[in-house]
């Protein structure tokens, strides 16, 4: 007898559930139940309050720090798993810890790899992302990887500006061919930045290859944290003549000083998904929701319906 497919559910692990909530409305049907419960020492237990039973399930949860994030989606895949659900699907926003993705020096973990394994033995069937850190994270899984791109989200917003001589900009070498894809699209010119580290998080010298004066320039990356790189860059850019300098970043992890370094910039405007939910303390700041992406991608997952339009500008 044929088994008869039912119904997903959605649900959410606690530092995504407003980004979740959203996604649930789109898709068009509110979010399941979980109840956390939680023991004194900081241990805690995600219980389904519904059945699961043969049922495509989503759990939403980006992974990004601290590892209670990356804890829950873990526990709340193992429970999915043992209640017997039939397809199980991460839907991770940001997939953290994705930035250690090899071994660039001696004695240390590839973290990225780690977590897709761990995700994977947890129960994930399926794992829906978008704008990794390294487009290669993706082979760490052997489970079918859904990555996403939000041009699809910034591009229209882009357009929106109808920006005169705009210049494309990547805040690092490693961004260049983001860069290069977005000038594409928009028929503009691109310039990159190269720039060299003291440690994590720490710039030390940055030099611009390529010309900027007279033009409204857009950083690309795909994430914003202490936004030192991000900052240096747009007032080098200024300083060499940029009219105006934007950036567009998908995840905003802002730790550290980012809000005061963001605020006493050149910076015009900072553009961001809400893959990672957070109130921000800045008027330069400018959150578009990835809620529209996420809902319609898990339609056509469910409905077995190509996604391909999803992946290019």
């Amino acid at each position: 007898m044929a088994v008869t497919e039912l119904t997903p559910k959605i649900f959410a692990c606690t530092q995504s559930i407003p980004l979740a909530e959203q996604i649930a409305k789109a898709f068009g049907q509110p979010l399941g139940k979980v109840n956390f419960s939680r023991y004194s020492d900081g241990e805690y237990q995600p219980s389904f309050e519904e059945s699961i039973r043969g049922t495509r399930i989503f759990i939403i949860g980006s992974t990004n720090p601290s590892s209670d994030n990356l804890m829950e989606m873990l526990l709340m895949l193992d429970a999915a798993k043992r209640a017997s659900a039939r397809h199980i699907t991460a839907v991770l926003p940001y997939y953290g810890w994705a930035r250690q993705d090899r071994k660039d020096k001696p004695r240390v973990p590839i973290a990225a790899k780690l977590v897709a394994k761990m995700l994977e033995t947890a129960g994930a069937t399926r794992i829906i992302t978008m704008d990794l850190h390294a487009d290669q994270i993706q082979g760490f899984f052997e489970k079918p990887v859904d990555h996403l791109f939000a041009s699809t989200i910034f591009m229209p917003y882009l357009r929106k500006l109808n920006l005169p001589n705009l210049c494309m900009a990547s805040p690092d070498m490693g961004g260049s061919k983001r860069a290069y894809t977005y000038s594409k699209a928009l028929e503009s010119d691109v310039v990159i930045c190269y720039k060299q580290r003291e440690k994590a998080n720490v710039v030390t010298h940055m030099e611009l290859i390529g010309e900027v004066k007279g033009k409204n320039v857009v950083l690309v990356d795909d994430m914003v944290d202490t936004a030192g790189t991000l900052t240096k860059a747009a007032d080098l850019m200024v300083e060499r003549g940029a009219l105006s300098v934007r950036a567009i970043t998908t995840h905003g992890l802002l730790s550290g000083d980012a809000y005061e370094r963001i605020e006493n910039s050149k910076l015009t405007e900072l553009i961001i998904t809400d893959s990672i939910s957070k109130d921000h303390p800045s008027s330069k700041i400018k959150v578009l929701s990835c809620a529209e992406l996420f809902a319609d991608v898990m339609h056509r997952v469910h409905t077995n319906t190509s996604i391909s339009s999803k992946f290019v500008l």
